[in-house]
C-alpha cells in the first residue's frame, strides 16, 4: 500500500481504503478463480495496481468522459482508475464470463458506482466512448480496428479521444505506421521500481 501513497499523496481516506481493501478481496476470488498468476498476486500493488494508476501520473479523467477498458481481465487497468476518479463512468469489458464475475464482485464490495462489467466482446457493443484503456490486449492495428467505430465524434473536455495502452519492450514496429497519432511515454520516466524499467504508456489518438 505504501507504493501508493508514494506516488500519489492526495489520495484520500475514502479511496486508501478502497486501494487497501483489494488486497483482501483479488487473495480471495483468486483462490476460487485465477484471474491473476500465482506469480503475480503477492505482487498486487506494485505489478497491478500501481501499474494501471500509472496512466493517472499522465493523464486526468473528469465527468464528462465515457471510458471503456477492453479486455479488462481482472479488472485492470479499470478498477483502480475508477477509484482514482470517482466521477468518471467506466465500463469495463472482458470476454470471459469468468472474470467479469470477479471483477463484478470486487466493485460492488468497494461500492464502486461508477463501474459497469460486462461480459462481451468490446467490438460488439454498440456504445460510443471517448478513451479506451487496456493493458497488453492486442497489437495496436489490431486494438484500432476494434474500437475505431465506437468514438464519440467530440472529445470531452481537454483530452483528445484516444487509446491509453500499457505496453511493454520494443514498440517501434508496431507504433511506426501511425506516425504523430501516436506517443510514447516511458514508465521509467516517472516510476523507479525496476518493473517498470521496459514499461510504457501508448496514447493514440483517434485521429
Amino acid at each position: 500500500m505504501e507504493i501508493l501513497t508514494k506516488y500519489f499523496p492526495v489520495l484520500d481516506q475514502k479511496q486508501k481504503d478502497q486501494f487497501k481493501q483489494m488486497d483482501e478481496l483479488y487473495h480471495y476470488w483468486n483462490m476460487r478463480i485465477n484471474v491473476l498468476s500465482r506469480k503475480d498476486i503477492d505482487h498486487l500493488y506494485e505489478r497491478h495496481i500501481l501499474h494501471s494508476l500509472s496512466i493517472a501520473l499522465h493523464f486526468s479523467f473528469h465527468k464528462e468522459h465515457k471510458i471503456m477498458d477492453l479486455g479488462t481481465g481482472g479488472g485492470f487497468p479499470g478498477l483502480p482508475l475508477a477509484i482514482m476518479f470517482p466521477d468518471t463512468q467506466f465500463t469495463l469489458v472482458d470476454s470471459t464470463g469468468k472474470k467479469i464475475k470477479v471483477v463484478q464482485e470486487v466493485a460492488d464490495a468497494l461500492q464502486l458506482s461508477n463501474i459497469r462489467a460486462i461480459h462481451s466482446r468490446s467490438e460488439e457493443l454498440k456504445e460510443k466512448f471517448h478513451i479506451f484503456v487496456c493493458r497488453a490486449v492486442a497489437p495496436l492495428r489490431q486494438l484500432n480496428t476494434w474500437i475505431k467505430p465506437m468514438y464519440f465524434k467530440k472529445s470531452a473536455g481537454n483530452l483528445s479521444n484516444g487509446l491509453i495502452a500499457l505496453k511493454g519492450g520494443d514498440l517501434t514496429s508496431e507504433t511506426a505506421s501511425f506516425g504523430s497519432r501516436c506517443q510514447i511515454i516511458p514508465l521509467s520516466e516517472s516510476l523507479e521500481e525496476e518493473f517498470f524499467a521496459s514499461k510504457q504508456i501508448v496514447y493514440l489518438r483517434d485521429h
